[in-house]
């Protein structure tokens, strides 16, 4: 959520600015603007709208060299031009952008318009200004510092001041920033693919750290002014992963990359003479993953869905005891952290906010949390006690498609660890690799029947309601297809175990509501197939995901899509991508912004 960018440096920065917002346009945002320092004065650009409606009124000749950017999206207050960052104080020499929410603005602000101040906007991010301005004497961090102490809640902030050119103040409490270190060029950002373009080499900030930047040096300390080093870390991403080629949109180009995706996530990760998996970052030894007793997974969304699949796997397989909760639940119930209990944090971004707070409350009561992220250097990643990179490569597009199955596939390599640690035998080890590894190549016959389902999107895309319907590991299947059409189409779609339409769900069924249902060839079929009567039985059109070959089901049935048969355990990966799939072209024959649907935020950092 939001997006932030500064910069000093020798280049013109208007553009570099523009260009890292746009970079980071996949994160969701409903306004944006900058802030350009020269000549002794700020001067602020903001729109409402998408980046090019920015770059629209920029003017041409807009000079200077540092200054900083920000994509809004909306908290406090309307999207309107006033309320987009970045927000100055009433002498106009300060300006700041903020990523985050400010729980006591309300109080801050009825003290500062005591002090004769006036607002110009709704947001809670306009206070920080104020503050800044009332505690500056001449040293921008200093009085940033004395700001800081009177905020409560989430902010990642950069700041300048024009008394003090070149030089951009930054701090984060819960929602991240990163410093790009260039030559005589230095860069603040929110997320590396801001300034990807510029340099590999980045430092992380962490919570209630303040790092000020000029062309050609930083510092960071924390609140009492202490010195901190850090470790400078290299990005391995390349610029064109984060671009979408021939691609019509970044999600369809994720969604094709499958393939490489889950092959990037087991690779180097199987061990074929032991017929098992390694896992380096899990920081565990064998006695402490032998003495599991119990697994819990905490996520938000997609990674929530993913968790689903893997506690079904956990239990079916590895015969332990595992459930997945929603991180926004978790830690405001005071959980119970139990003995012998490994927790997973799961986040593509590995920033998202509810699933970051469970971890540390999780951790402060002794857990052991594991994460994983797609996300090199995130919070999560560095805040856990060990885990699992998925390797799935940037992604842009809001709604997750790849991020799932990589994710899905770390717990898959898990899984197998702690099944031939226990009762799993060679053979059966062996086997389990084998189809573990032809995943993708069962995934590329479904993409290269994408067509099809171009066409059924077409028949279908103007339906109001859907029903996904789905049977044990194909249940948390199904709730990810109906998310992945309403995020994107703005379709209406509901997730069910199969088995559940008839206590409730039944009463939708007309012949304007299609129930999609996934039915392969494994042992619920059969109950499935009653319940797909049961809804032809009161003149509900059905839709189904089924295996090639699969004739019966073909009979009874609206239109089909057939996927490739492969072990029960497995179709996971061959039923979600024909749904990604499906609901992307519905988007499309909408004429919906895919990349970036309305209100949806790729990174979510507010609670």
């Amino acid at each position: 959520m939001c997006g932030i960018i500064g910069y000093c440096g020798p280049k013109p920065a208007a553009q570099i600015l523009i260009d890292g917002l746009k970079r980071l346009e996949y994160r969701g945002y409903d306004s944006a603007g900058i802030c350009i320092g020269n000549n002794g004065s700020l001067t602020v650009v903001k729109k409402k709208g998408k980046i090019r409606d920015l770059k629209a009124i920029v003017p041409k000749n807009l000079q200077g060299n540092f200054g900083i950017g920000h994509t809004r999206w909306a908290t406090h207050g309307g999207v309107t031009d006033i309320n987009a960052h970045p927000h100055t104080d009433v002498s106009g020499k300060i300006a700041i952008a903020h990523n985050g929410i400010i729980e006591n603005f309300a109080v801050l602000k009825a003290k500062l318009e005591s002090d004769g101040i006036t607002f110009k906007s709704e947001t809670d991010s306009e206070v920080i200004a104020h503050l800044i301005a009332q505690n500056y004497k001449g040293n921008l961090e200093q009085a940033v510092k004395e700001s800081l102490s009177l905020l409560e809640g989430t902010y990642g902030i950069v700041c300048i001041h024009i008394d003090e050119p070149f030089k951009i103040v930054g701090a984060r409490n819960g929602s991240p920033l990163v410093v790009g270190i260039g030559e005589k060029e230095m860069f603040l950002a929110s997320d590396v693919t801001a300034i990807l373009a510029h340099t590999k080499q980045v430092v992380y900030v962490e919570d209630r750290e303040v790092v000020t930047v000029t062309c050609d040096d930083y510092t960071i300390t924390d609140l009492k002014d202490r010195p901190i080093n850090k470790k400078i870390d290299e990005i391995t991403w390349e610029l064109q992963q984060i671009e979408k080629g021939d691609f019509a949109h970044f999600m369809e180009k994720e969604i094709f990359e499958q393939p490489e995706s889950i092959t990037r996530a087991y690779s180097g990760r199987t061990e074929a003479e032991q017929a098992t998996a390694k896992l380096g970052g899990l920081n565990l030894t064998t006695k402490e993953l032998l003495n599991i007793e119990r697994i819990k997974i905490i996520a938000a969304g997609t990674s929530f869905h993913a968790g689903l699949v893997a506690a079904y796997l956990m239990e079916s397989i590895a015969r332990i005891p595992c459930n997945a909760e929603l991180a926004s639940e978790v830690r405001y119930r005071n959980p119970l952290v139990e003995r012998n209990t490994l927790y997973f944090a799961v986040s593509q971004s590995g920033e998202t906010a509810d699933t970051l707070y469970a971890m540390r409350e999780l951790q402060r009561k002794g857990a052991t949390v594991l994460g994983i992220c797609n996300v090199v250097g995130s919070t999560i990643a560095r805040e856990s006690d060990g885990g699992v990179y998925i390797h799935s490569g940037p992604e842009i597009a809001v709604a997750s498609t790849k991020a799932f199955t990589s994710q899905i596939t770390a717990f898959y390599l898990f899984n197998l660890i702690l099944s031939r640690m226990r009762h799993m035998s060679f053979e059966s080890g062996e086997w389990y690799l084998k189809n573990m590894l032809a995943v993708p190549d069962s995934i590329k016959i479904v993409l290269d029947k994408a067509a099809q389902l171009k066409d059924m999107a077409g028949r279908y895309a103007h339906y109001k309601d859907f029903l996904f319907l789905g049977r044990g590991i194909n249940y948390p299947v199904a709730l990810e297809g109906a998310l992945k059409l309403k995020e994107i189409s703005y379709i209406h779609a509901e997730g069910y175990s199969a088995a559940e339409i008839k206590h409730g769900p039944i009463a939708l069924i007309n012949e304007e509501t299609p129930s999609v249902f996934l039915v392969p060839a494994d042992r619920l079929r059969e109950k499935v197939i009653s319940n797909i009567k049961e809804v032809k039985a009161r003149k509900g059109r059905v839709i189904a995901f089924c295996n090639e070959k699969d004739e019966e089901i073909k009979s009874i049935v609206d239109d089909f899509f057939e996927v490739p048969k492969v072990p029960g355990i497995f179709n996971p990966f061959v039923m979600v991508v024909p749904l990604q799939l499906f609901a992307y072209y519905c988007a499309v024959e909408l004429g919906r912004d895919v990349d970036q649907p309305r209100n949806l935020a790729k990174s979510v950092t507010v609670e």
